[in-house]
């Protein structure tokens, strides 16, 4: 298994972003580009990045000459551009998905940006998988006012995002995070997929870190699977976790390997969500491996291979963290072990 070409390994840029600003400052996209092409283990090294389009690192808009130049610098380093994180929220200019009036035209607007400058990525060769990554940009207690009522708000703003996507040949991925109203569970993730009913456009993104507190009813806690004591019971965890992917695989068209200690943890300006801990991480609850595969693999064991590359994530850690190089190889070998045992060959 060994000699796996896919999924390809993408490195995430966010992290040297969120939650950045009021502690420590951000990490630029150069700074995190060098450290992921210096990256190397057994001589595999990184395929390519996942972006998040806004500033410092790629503005929302960037006109044509600011896309060449990030061509560019990430092609130039032997590096592929996958999926990215669109700014949806009112504070970068987006608006909340459970707004009908203004917050949905901003939120709109960013999907439409986005949808370019991903789609010029794509024309100027530098592309060849991914998603955009959205959320409902509502925190959970408005969401909780009425939510039948604002779920169908949301429902009707992503099939309009869906319309922008498929025009530009885009797929959007919703993001799994307890902080976001309408799809802080695993249930009403599923029910608000449904409600937008657009499978070939709008699908899941899943992120283990975040994933695995769906199990445990954060912000939800009528839909909890397992206690806090029972992340040390590997077949509890494991059982809880099915349930949780065995909903959620059929929709999945992007995912972050991640590990997370059973805590939540917020930064800067970022909402309390999953602790990302490192890669070896001794607190970490999940076999990182074994849980990627009920993700990434079908209950018989094969590929789905809905995804054509996978990526890192881990926000929220101190810029000493992040900008040791031991990190990024650290990680790297990591997702080497998860291509190894859920990859394929082409």
């Amino acid at each position: 298994m060994g000699d796996n070409t896919f999924p390809k390994l993408h490195n995430a840029m966010w992290p040297g972003l969120v939650g950045k600003g009021e502690d420590e400052p951000p990490i630029s996209l150069d700074k995190m580009l060098d450290m992921t092409q210096a990256a190397e283990v057994d001589g595999i090294k990184f395929d390519g990045v996942d972006l998040f389009l806004a500033d410092p690192h790629t503005p929302i808009d960037a006109d044509e000459d600011t896309i060449k130049a990030l061509v560019d610098n990430v092609g130039g380093r032997g590096l592929a551009i996958g999926s990215a994180v669109a700014p949806v929220w009112p504070p970068v200019g987006g608006g909340s998905a459970m707004d009908a009036g203004d917050g949905r035209t901003a939120f709109l607007a960013a999907i439409r940006k986005s949808c370019s400058i991903m789609g010029r990525l794509r024309d100027l060769g530098v592309r060849h998988s991914g998603v955009i990554r959205i959320d409902t940009a509502t925190g959970v207690s408005q969401w909780a006012d009425d939510p039948a009522k604002n779920t169908a708000i949301m429902a009707e703003t992503l099939r309009l995002a869906c319309d922008i996507a498929a025009d530009h040949g885009e797929q959007l991925a919703a993001e799994g995070e307890i902080c976001w109203g309408g799809m802080h569970s695993w249930k009403h993730m599923v029910e608000l997929l449904e409600a937008v009913d657009r499978p070939g456009v709008m699908g899941f993104q899943a992120d283990m870190a975040h994933t695995m507190l769906y199990a445990l009813g954060y912000n939800a806690p009528e839909h909890q699977l397992i206690t806090t004591e029972q992340l040390d019971d590997s077949a509890a965890l494991d059982t809880a976790l099915k349930t949780i992917t065995d909903a959620l695989r059929p929709w999945t068209i992007d995912f972050h390997v991640a590990q997370n200690d059973g805590t939540v943890h917020g930064s800067g300006s970022h909402d309390k969500t999953g602790r990302h801990c490192m890669a070896l991480d001794p607190n970490g609850k999940m076999d990182m491996v074994k849980h990627s595969g009920m993700w990434l693999n079908h209950a018989d064991g094969t590929p789905t291979k809905a995804m054509r590359h996978i990526c890192w994530d881990g926000c929220m850690f101190p810029n000493t963290v992040l900008e040791n190089q031991q990190t990024w190889n650290d990680i790297l070998a990591t997702m080497i072990n998860v291509r190894n045992a859920h990859g394929w060959k082409e």
